[in-house]
């Protein structure tokens, strides 16, 4: 079959280079040095915003042994994880990042929530707590190593039947 008209290929413009700037300039050293030593000025504030998040872990946690895990307590439990996973290396506590992680882990859905153990959920609020109260930042700390390697445990077990490499363990669950 014959084409009536010659093909034309349409090549549209990359605006890219207009919406981002064009070049990057160079980096400002001077302006690092001074956004760090900022940083190093707030370490003691990041400590106090971290107490008052823990605060509300533990107002959750206990809220939690009440009420149990399902529901707005438990809801309300996986929002202060949540809030603090973010906040933990931010603010120089990545062991608390971890064990908010691995609380949320155990609390991230409804399903986990309507059985999830409350002990064990106050246990990493616990823990939480001990690691800012003993100034554990990190896991390398003997006894920070050995609280969330727990607490990992625990909640790797309680989740295995949700895990999508499980299952049968799922059916038996459900």
């Amino acid at each position: 079959m014959k084409r009536e008209q010659p093909i034309e290929v349409i090549t549209p413009p990359n605006m890219l280079r207009v919406k981002v700037g064009g070049r990057v300039g160079p980096i400002d050293e001077a302006a690092i040095a001074r956004a760090e030593a900022a940083l190093d000025d707030m370490q003691d504030d990041f400590k106090l915003w971290l107490e008052d998040e823990v605060a509300k872990l533990e107002k959750a946690a206990k809220l939690v042994m009440t009420e149990g895990v399902n529901g707005a307590a438990g809801e309300a439990l996986f929002g202060c994880a949540h809030d603090l996973r973010g906040l933990g290396t931010t603010y120089d506590y990545p062991i608390i990042t971890r064990m908010s992680a691995s609380l949320c882990r155990m609390i991230e859905t409804e399903d986990k929530r309507a059985s999830a153990p409350a002990t064990l959920a106050l246990a990493h609020a616990h823990g939480i707590r001990a690691a800012l109260r003993q100034g554990i930042k990190k896991d390398s700390h003997p006894v920070g190593a050995m609280l969330i390697n727990e607490l990992e445990t625990q909640v790797s077990e309680f989740v295995a039947p949700w895990e999508p490499d499980q299952p049968a363990k799922r059916a038996a669950a459900g």
